[in-house]
This record gives C-alpha cells, sequence and structure tokens, in this order.
C-alpha cells in the first residue's frame, strides 16, 4: 500500500514518541488531511478507539468525517473499512473504531470507554474546560495515550497559545512560538510541535497561493493567520505606539526629560474587577507616554487597599480616579489621599481612546506585567458586522483606563490641529516624585 504524501508531513505521519502532538498551519497548509492520514494507519496497526472532536457535533460531517472517508477510499480500502453515517462512525476489521463527538453535547462523552487517541480538530475553538474534560477521558489500561491537536493559528489570548506556548501575564513560558515558525518541528517535553503553511502543500494550485497572497493587502490580520499560519494580534489594535522596556531604561529615560508631568490614575475594582493604580510620566515636548509602576489587585475591600497604598499618603501624590465611585474617593481621602474623580461625560471613553493614540509613544516598564498584558495587544470590539467599536475592547482593559483617569485634563497635541495653526491646549497637573 502506498501513498504519496507532502515530505513535510513524511516524519510526523509515523512518529508517535510524545503524548501530545500539536500542529499549527496556515490556510491550505495540509495538516488535516496528514492528521487524518497518521490516525487510520495508527488504527490499521494496532487495535485502538479513537475520538474525533469538534466544538459543534454537526460540523464533523463535512469535514473531519468526510475527510477520512475521503482518504479509505483513496487507499483502496473502502470495503475493508466501514463509513458508518447513523451515528458516524468508523470501523476497521481488527476491531478499531474511529468515533466522532462534539463539545456542544458534553453529555455524549459520558458513554466513551477506553479511548487511547484522541484528535481535537480547530482546537482553538473549543473551550480550555473541554480540553481539561477530555484529558480525563483519555486512557487506556495498556495503550500509549495520544492526543493531537490541529489548528489554524488565532489570538495570542486563546487557550492553546497560553498552554502550549506562552502566558505572559502568568509568566509561563513552554515554548517561544517565534522558535516554532524557524525551526517547523520542534519537541518539548511530551509534545510534539509542527507548524505549517500553504508552501508546504505540494498538490495546492497556484492560484490557491496567490490568493493567499493578496490578503496581505486588504486584511493583514488573516494574512497572518491564513498565509503564515502565525499566532498574533487577533484584531486591530488600540495602541499600535505601546512598547516595552526595561524598567532600568524606562527610568533613566524619565530623568532625562527636561519638562516631566507626573500623574497617578486609578480604577475601581472588587470582585471581578481589579483594583488598577498606574503612575506615569509624561513628556510634554516629545508627546511620549511612560507608564513605570503597577499597582494591580481584586478582592480588596477598600480599607485594606488604604493600607496597601499608604505610600501615596505620605506623598501626597495626586490620584485621579474613577468619579463613578464617588463614595470610594470620599473614604480615600477621609484616609488622607490627595484623590479627585475624573471628568465624564458622553463619549468620554472615546475622547480618552483617542487622547491615548495621539501619543508618538506609550512606553512601559516590564516591571508593569499587567499593564503589558492588558495594553500591549489591545484591540477594539467589533459588531455583528465586522466594524470596530471605538470605545470598546476585547478585553476589561482596567489598566487602559487607570491611565485615562490619571491623564484626565491633559489634552495630546493633535498634530492635525498643530497643521491648521491650532494647537490643542495643555493643562499640566499633578506632583513630581
Amino acid at each position: 500500500m502506498q501513498k504519496e504524501v507532502n515530505p513535510h508531513f513524511e516524519d510526523f505521519l509515523f512518529d508517535w514518541k510524545q503524548k501530545f502532538q500539536f500542529l499549527v498551519g496556515g490556510y491550505g497548509s495540509s495538516k488535516s488531511y496528514h492528521v487524518a492520514l497518521k490516525v487510520i494507519l495508527k488504527l490499521i496497526e494496532e487495535k485502538r478507539t479513537a475520538l474525533v472532536i469538534r466544538e459543534v457535533y454537526d460540523t464533523h460531517r463535512d469535514s473531519t468525517y468526510s475527510l477520512l472517508s475521503e482518504i479509505i477510499e483513496d487507499m483502496g480500502l473502502s470495503h475493508k473499512i466501514r463509513c458508518v453515517t447513523s451515528p458516524m462512525q468508523i470501523r476497521f476489521p481488527n476491531g478499531s473504531k474511529i468515533i466522532f463527538k462534539g463539545m456542544d453535547k458534553p453529555e455524549k462523552l459520558k458513554s466513551i470507554n477506553n479511548v487511547s487517541l484522541i484528535w481535537l480538530e480547530e482546537c482553538s475553538e473549543i473551550k480550555y474546560a473541554g480540553f481539561k474534560e477530555l484529558l480525563g477521558r483519555l486512557r487506556h489500561p495498556s495503550l500509549k495515550l495520544h492526543m493531537i491537536l490541529s489548528t489554524n493559528p488565532v489570538g495570542e489570548n486563546n487557550w492553546t497559545y497560553l498552554h502550549f506556548f506562552q502566558d505572559r501575564k502568568n509568566k509561563r513560558l513552554v515554548l517561544d512560538d517565534k522558535a516554532l515558525y524557524r525551526e517547523r518541528t520542534m519537541v518539548v517535553g511530551d509534545t510534539y510541535y509542527h507548524h505549517s503553511t500553504a508552501d508546504d502543500n505540494l498538490f495546492l494550485p497556484d492560484s490557491y497561493v496567490e490568493q493567499l497572497e493578496e490578503m496581505k493587502d486588504y486584511d493583514p490580520d488573516l494574512y497572518r493567520i491564513a498565509r503564515k499560519g502565525r499566532f498574533g494580534v487577533n484584531g486591530k489594535r488600540v495602541l499600535p505606539q505601546f512598547q516595552v522596556m526595561p524598567h532600568e531604561l524606562v527610568m533613566k529615560s524619565i530623568e532625562e526629560i527636561r519638562k516631566p508631568m507626573y500623574r497617578v490614575g486609578m480604577d475601581f475594582g472588587f470582585i471581578e474587577s481589579y483594583n488598577a493604580v498606574l503612575r506615569m510620566v509624561v513628556d510634554t515636548e516629545k508627546h511620549y507616554l511612560y507608564i513605570y509602576w503597577e499597582y494591580y489587585k481584586r478582592g480588596m475591600t477598600d480599607d485594606k487597599t488604604v493600607v496597601e497604598l499608604q505610600e501615596f499618603v505620605k506623598t501626597g501624590e495626586r490620584i485621579i480616579a474613577d468619579s463613578a465611585e464617588q463614595k470610594t474617593i470620599q473614604y480615600f481621602r477621609q484616609q488622607g489621599f490627595n484623590m479627585y474623580g475624573a471628568h465624564k461625560y458622553q463619549g468620554s471613553r472615546l475622547q480618552n481612546t483617542k487622547k491615548m493614540k495621539r501619543f508618538k509613544k506609550i512606553i512601559c516598564s516590564d516591571a508593569c506585567t499587567n499593564a503589558v498584558h492588558e495594553m500591549e495587544n489591545l484591540v477594539y470590539a467589533t459588531d455583528r458586522n465586522g466594524n470596530i467599536i471605538e470605545d470598546e475592547f476585547d478585553i476589561d482593559a482596567h489598566t487602559f483606563e487607570a491611565a485615562w483617569y490619571g491623564l484626565d485634563g491633559y489634552e495630546v497635541t493633535d498634530l492635525k490641529e498643530v497643521v491648521q495653526g491650532r494647537p490643542s491646549s495643555a493643562r499640566p497637573a499633578g506632583r513630581r516624585r
């Protein structure tokens, strides 16, 4: 029995050393095809029960089930391997079988036993809780266990990236995805990684690759995903000028500012939201914003927060906070804090966002890990038509709002107005440390 395959997948087809195999790639890279072929070859060789998972069960019929059936027929094995449609199942003469389930019907998973191989197709669409549930279903008294995960890359906030690559917020690094793009295949611990693009599929027509290339001009985000097969920011970034620098360099740069303006902003939170405090410095001549200190906690009552922020009472720094919490502001003032509410009005969210975007650079200390996490890759929310909503975002960015409040009353020079001879006014306020 012979089967022509793409060279980039030859080693993958017969490599079963690791428990986890994670395949990420662009459109048309043939990763799903080779996973399906790998599963078939394994089940011919050994009697196993393989479970194929998608988020929605009904999508199997035109994707994984159809692909597996097509490969079986193409290999001339359809007279031996039965593809049953109701329920969808593939049965092998040696007793192996492939069953199909969807995470939209989790109760169907409870009756599954002795599954030694699971394939999660489009795993980024499956919830992290579902992934952990499936780990518990992967068990067999004697056979080695395997889980194959295949996906097109999505945003770096997806669980697949956080789990298999890095979670910057929690300072967890498994593998730098850039290393994978360079090496193409890697092994880290008990996980085999494989990266592929359309260039690895020798059976693709040139016209398809040309269509992928055209995305570079009209949809850079989709080009990154579809053509390059790389994780990244999924959407339009709110702060493309945001950059992270080592803390020592940030402090050195601040010392060199000729006319620095120091500001402190605070966003309130409790159970779901966070108390976020930022210390910032504006270089009013260069129109740079520096973020060099943060406080970020939740589940804290006001009396405990007051204790943890006592240094602000000693320094007398002016804190501009969310004016929606007047009672909280008053409590802090009674405890000796120099705290005031920011000016909020209809449309202030949009205006504050535009203000932040007018800084030529927003430079954040790498010590401010939460500010980096929330602002570096912050993207706009979109409506049902895919249009961005200019004052809503993909996450609840508490540090971003703390920056809004801290900069209340200061206007970054609008370059359009300078050209027209009408520079914006800047009203410095705050206390230098």
